[in-house]
């Protein structure tokens, strides 16, 4: 009888975020088991194993391996999410130099369609990277933009699948996504990837570029809402206060 071999165990580099917030879970908590899907590639791959207690319970542990594992994701996150900052900070930090006001993390009411004739539109918090406006006295020509950051291929894939996300960082003005660089030094995706209506910046050395503009939404004035989220956040500080140049936009 001809036997069957078995497909290798998964390697641990082929596991995704789901199977790493499993292994922190566990590795908390008392081990119960799911006895599910992630739970095999975890016992398959070696970063998990069964214990059994003395009253006859089957526990899970973290193994040495999978506490390594878990140490290089985190690290991992940790350089992601340094890298995300540092790009935020320097995307405002451009805004302010243009002569905008630039806030970021802020959350900020914008609408969105539904697709029922009935009730068209819907409220939704937007939390963009960078938000900025210029600097006038005139309300139709403050020119919002949003600027959305990216630094990881697989993060910037999935933010383009939320079509209702893209809606309303438009509802509040310009859409730009700025495009970090990989461990080479190249793009995380080309401007093509980015739907035509939305901007693409490029990180380049030390420099940003304008790969595509952003189509500016047709729009009337910034709801009153925005502007009280405006008020009560600080804008960053600095810039040339009598510029009134725009990244990626004619003025």
């Amino acid at each position: 009888m001809q036997s069957t071999a078995l497909p290798p165990p998964p390697a641990p580099a082929a596991l995704g975020k789901a199977h790493a917030r499993r292994l922190r879970d566990l590795y908390r908590s008392a081990g119960w088991p799911s006895q599910d899907a992630l739970e095999i590639d975890l016992l398959a791959a070696g970063l998990l194993e069964r214990v059994r207690t003395t009253a006859g319970h089957e526990t899970l542990r973290v193994t040495d391996t999978g506490v390594q594992w878990l140490a290089r994701t985190l690290a991992g996150n940790r350089a992601a999410l340094s890298a995300h900052e540092a790009l935020v900070e320097r995307v405002a930090q451009e805004m302010a130099r243009a002569g905008r006001l630039a806030w970021r993390g802020l959350s900020l009411r914008a609408q969105v369609p539904t697709g029922d004739e009935a009730r068209p539109l819907r409220w939704c918090i937007a939390r963009p990277d960078v938000f900025s406006i210029r600097q006038t006295s005139v309300e139709s020509y403050v020119e919002p933009i949003v600027h959305e950051i990216k630094v990881r291929r697989s993060d910037l894939l999935a933010d383009l699948r939320q079509e209702a996300k893209r809606a309303a960082y438009r509802d509040l003005g310009e859409c730009w996504y700025v495009l970090g660089t990989d461990a080479k030094g190249r793009a995380i995706a080309a401007p093509e990837e980015v739907p035509a209506e939305c901007g693409v910046l490029l990180l380049q050395g030390e420099r940003l570029s304008v790969a595509r503009p952003a189509t500016r939404p047709a729009r009337g004035a910034l709801p009153f809402g925005v502007w009280m989220a405006l008020a009560k956040a600080t804008p960053l500080q600095g810039g040339d206060e009598g510029a009134q140049g725009m990244l990626g936009a004619a003025n």
